[in-house]
């Protein structure tokens, strides 16, 4: 598989003694799942936002599609952000608007100002959106204001989103921490079949090791801005979250994450 995102050296320096990112360094192929673990304060969201430049980083490279994005223009960089999903951790719905129009709103990448400011959108973009939430089981919602839908409805919401930007790449920034595991559960489920069916690439920040290992490709643990593993799920031994995580804390984190089997019917 050809590697859709490589990052080089990248480095985030919000000042002279706070180093967020430090020479991170890696690659990642089309179609893959790639969890990112590591304590609280590792600089995991931070990477995250440095890949679709939210956060501009201080220095490296990051390449995606085989084009470095520190040297687009203006155009070309709202052009690269359209290509990339995100789903937050808190939603960052707007919460009086329905399902509906949050959803579209993926699509204000592809629109002109005038257009965007007063939503307006095509028949194929609003016949997109109902077929995104329909397989996301959300066709019942999508008159609702988000302001009435439980959290893992407006975590959906917030997929079907960025669904509809038509990304090739997903970054998902802790995408589960604020649910309950059943919640959790409906959400992995439906990110691993986004990235199986429909071939987009995701990465995500993950606190919950086992839910890493269940449904990752690859994972890279981070602590203190560097990158201090990166293999498979088979490959992350005990001593390795150890590693990652802190002598003590490997244990509890193993221990204490709710663990859910793959596949079944939950409703959230």
């Amino acid at each position: 598989m050809s590697k859709l995102l490589v990052l080089d050296n990248l480095s985030k320096r919000y000042n002279k003694d706070a180093m967020a990112l430090e020479n991170i360094s890696f690659s990642i192929k089309n179609g893959e799942f790639v969890s990112i673990i590591g304590p609280s304060g590792a600089g995991k969201s931070t990477l995250l936002r440095c890949i679709n430049r939210m956060v501009e980083p201080s220095g490296g490279r990051i390449v995606f599609d085989g084009k470095d994005t520190s040297r687009l223009s203006r155009g070309a960089l709202r052009q690269f952000r359209s290509k990339i999903g995100m789903i937050f951790q808190h939603y960052n719905l707007v919460d009086r608007l329905s399902v509906a129009e949050n959803v579209l709103h993926g699509r204000l990448g592809y629109k002109s100002a005038i257009a965007g400011a007063f939503g307006i959108y095509n028949e194929q973009e609003k016949r997109q959106c109902q077929q995104i939430l329909q397989t996301l089981g959300l066709s019942e919602q999508m008159f609702k204001r988000c302001d009435q839908l439980s959290g893992g409805q407006k975590q959906r919401v917030g997929i079907a989103r960025a669904l509809i930007q038509q990304p090739r790449l997903m970054l998902c920034d802790e995408p589960i921490a604020s649910l309950d595991p059943s919640s959790s559960k409906v959400i992995m489920d439906h990110l691993r079949n986004i990235n199986k069916a429909m071939g987009i690439t995701v990465l995500v920040n993950l606190h919950q090791v086992d839910v890493a290992i269940k449904y990752s490709d690859t994972i890279i643990g981070v602590n203190k801005g560097k990158i201090v593993f990166n293999g498979t799920p088979e490959e992350l031994t005990t001593d390795r979250i150890h590693h990652i995580y802190g002598s003590d804390k490997g244990e509890l984190i193993m221990d204490e994450a709710p663990s859910f089997k793959a596949g079944g019917a939950v409703v959230v």
